[in-house]
């Protein structure tokens, strides 16, 4: 059955080239996940705080690497983009940028991020999705993307509102972490904001 309508995003947008590395103001970037960074992504899973707001967590550097591999195979078939929050000097990760559930039909994407304890408290955070957000809402395409956090999560209600996603309401009861459900509050931007 034909579309009435074009897509937002032609697919073959993104598989046909490289993951950019984007740069974030106060010396950070994103960039594309190495296998050498699975230590940093081990350690950072061992983090109460990241356990706390996230489902998974990482047994072994071995489980960390399939992560990684599944992170960068996931550019190519148009279904997500993952990225390295790194120190610009260095490049040793600071956390990670998700643009995931893409929709190409619609131009959508959830965000999500978390950050090492080190890097928390200085403000990485808000710019890296800052930058992340500016780069798919111009360059990639994207229309509209949403972000969402438990309701308890406080500072990531911050992040949201630093970066310049706008409350939309909340979702009640919409996701299961360790210790239960969580109402889950809803952020978004849209090309025009």
């Amino acid at each position: 059955m034909p579309y009435l309508i074009d897509r937002a995003i032609p697919v073959g947008s993104f598989a046909g080239s490289g993951q950019p590395t984007l740069t974030v103001s106060g010396g950070a970037l994103l960039r594309p996940w190495l296998i050498s960074d699975a230590d940093a992504v081990t350690e950072a899973f061992r983090d109460p705080a990241i356990q706390r707001w996230h489902v998974r967590r990482a047994d072994s550097v071995d489980e960390a690497r399939g992560w990684i591999q599944e992170w960068q195979r996931s550019w190519g078939e148009e279904t997500a983009g993952h990225w390295a929050v790194a120190d610009a000097q260095t490049g040793a990760p600071l956390g990670r940028m998700s643009l995931k559930a893409w929709n190409l039909t619609d131009g959508t994407a959830d965000i999500a991020y978390w950050m090492m304890p080190a890097a928390r408290g200085g403000g990485v955070c808000p710019r890296a999705v800052t930058a992340l957000a500016n780069w798919a809402l111009g360059e990639a395409g994207f229309h509209r993307l949403e972000l969402e956090h438990s309701t308890a999560n406080e500072a990531s209600c911050r992040v949201a509102v630093k970066a310049g996603f706008a409350d939309e309401g909340v979702r009640r009861g919409a996701a299961l972490h360790a210790d239960g459900w969580h109402d889950m509050h809803l952020h978004a931007r849209v090309r025009q904001d």
